[in-house]
């Protein structure tokens, strides 16, 4: 399996690296990071991230990842990068996003008609990205179809680890949880964070 991760200026880091620390420990997954146009990628943690631009990306994608992050608020209005994000998700097996990561995969209208979650947090603006989208405020995360879309930062941890159960069995993510000491939320339904919805 090979995991496509996508990066953008201001991503946010446990977006990503909860789900690297899981997918990391399957035998035989990879991890490749790219970015539209390469090169180094940072974010407000000073974290600086080598990748490689979306021209590199294999033509048969495994899985592609797709974080949440501040980055997203401009770059959901670049018309270009949508339709590239469009054409990748398109060619993806599975799609995977965390937070407002969903906001931009439901700007390409690929969510239209399905259900989808995001951030408590800015809930709100995530669900003007789409109005044909079936937004579930209450979930941690939901699947539909080949998408899976989890709420904010830490429940991208869920959402890939119950990726990891599908996609090998329960005995594998089990092991990863207790091996990374998480309590992995099972249960997609159960969301403590859905009425803490107001911005700081």
């Amino acid at each position: 399996m090979q995991i496509t991760i996508l990066l953008y200026p201001d991503f946010e880091t446990l977006d990503v690296f909860g789900p690297v620390e899981i997918f990391g420990k399957v035998p035989d997954w990879r991890i490749q990071y790219y970015s539209q146009n390469g090169g180094l990628i940072c974010n407000q943690d000073n974290i600086s991230i080598s990748t490689e631009n979306f021209a590199s990306i294999p033509q048969n994608i495994d899985t592609l990842f797709i974080p949440g992050g501040p980055g997203t608020r401009s770059l959901i209005q670049q018309t270009d990068f949508i339709q590239q994000l469009k054409s990748l998700a398109q060619k993806s097996k599975y799609v995977l996003t965390v937070c407002t990561g969903s906001a931009l995969l439901a700007k390409t209208e690929l969510l239209d008609g399905r259900k989808a979650t995001s951030n408590k947090r800015v809930f709100d603006w995530v669900k003007t990205s789409s109005a044909k989208t079936k937004w579930i405020e209450k979930a941690r995360w939901i699947t539909d179809g080949k998408y899976y879309t989890s709420s904010g930062i830490s429940a991208g941890m869920d959402m890939a680890l119950a990726f990891v159960q599908n996609r090998t069995d329960k005995n594998t993510a089990e092991k990863i949880a207790t091996r990374i000491e998480y309590h992995w939320q099972q249960d997609s339904q159960q969301d403590a964070f859905c009425s803490n919805n107001q911005l700081n």
